[in-house]
């Protein structure tokens, strides 16, 4: 059974109702343990204390904080509980947006935010009002030691929460604007055919993590003693002609979706084999 992260209460106006929260994603990847060399025995981590210059037990360490050099003020879990903002218990709302307001650069973690059976009704309601009206909530919600900005929103089946970053954890210093390069109408209606021809439906079911797959094949081919499978990297030239490559990708294009989609001859074909089939 999924872990709950968090659970308290919605509140929405003068209504309030009790809500949890699921973790919605979390990434994967091949594991590895760190071993030694010599033997290939497990590293195990080790805390150690520099003062004492010896180990000492996970139970021994508390938490401390540096107002001068070497110089601490420590903190327990219970000060930590007595101090907590009124949102570690209930997220208020605080304003609502449209729905394409919140640029998804804010975006942090995802969240399921599941109703208690109990009182479901202001959950559907609530739902039921950020749907017609096209708006996402803005709220606040203090989990794991901080307190966050969140986005709730409807979506398929119930509601979703986002935590977002707060604007002094955007890393503006790092964007760049784009150049300012003039290019021809044709060029641009060319690049537009290509955006136009690679236009589909977005299926996640269609995408798969290529490095993940082969660090498993790697794995097993060497648990097998077979011979490793290596990738060959592409190798990119820097554009000399932007019209021609253009040209060349929109011909590339055009040429997978012929292979990809069976021509109406061939559908025909395997329809009539069906019917005297089922004849």
């Amino acid at each position: 059974m999924a872990s709950i992260v968090w659970k308290g209460y919605l509140s929405f106006g003068l209504v309030s109702f009790p809500v949890r929260l699921f973790s919605a994603a979390r990434a994967e990847a091949v594991r590895f343990h760190m071993l030694h060399q010599k033997d290939l025995s497990r590293v195990r981590e080790v805390w150690y204390c520099a003062e004492e210059d010896k180990p000492i037990e996970r139970s021994e360490i508390i938490k401390g904080f540096e107002v001068r050099k070497g110089e601490y003020i420590t903190v327990d879990d219970d000060e930590l509980k007595k101090i907590a903002p009124t949102t570690a218990t209930t997220m208020e709302i605080l304003q609502f947006v449209e729905s394409d307001a919140v640029d998804p650069l804010l975006f942090e973690r995802s969240y399921y935010v599941t109703a208690d059976e109990k009182v479901s009704k202001p959950y559907t309601l609530f739902m039921a009002a950020l749907t017609e009206t096209k708006r996402d909530a803005i709220a606040k919600i203090a989990m794991h030691n901080r307190e966050h900005v969140v986005l709730i929103r409807p979506a398929a089946g119930g509601l979703v929460l986002h935590t977002l970053y707060y604007k002094d954890e955007l890393h503006a210093g790092n964007k760049s604007e784009a150049p300012k390069t003039k290019f021809s109408s044709k060029e641009l209606d060319m690049a537009k055919s290509l955006v136009q021809h690679l236009t589909g439906k977005f299926k996640l079911s269609e995408f798969h993590d290529s490095y993940r797959e082969n660090v498993e094949r790697l794995i097993e081919e060497k648990k097998k003693g077979e011979k490793i499978t290596t990738v060959k990297q592409p190798k990119k030239a820097p554009v000399i002609d932007l019209m021609e490559a253009l040209k060349k990708s929109l011909q590339a294009s055009s040429k997978k979706a012929n292979r990809e989609e069976p021509r109406p001859a061939k559908r025909a074909a395997k329809k009539n084999s069906r019917k005297k089939k089922a004849a």
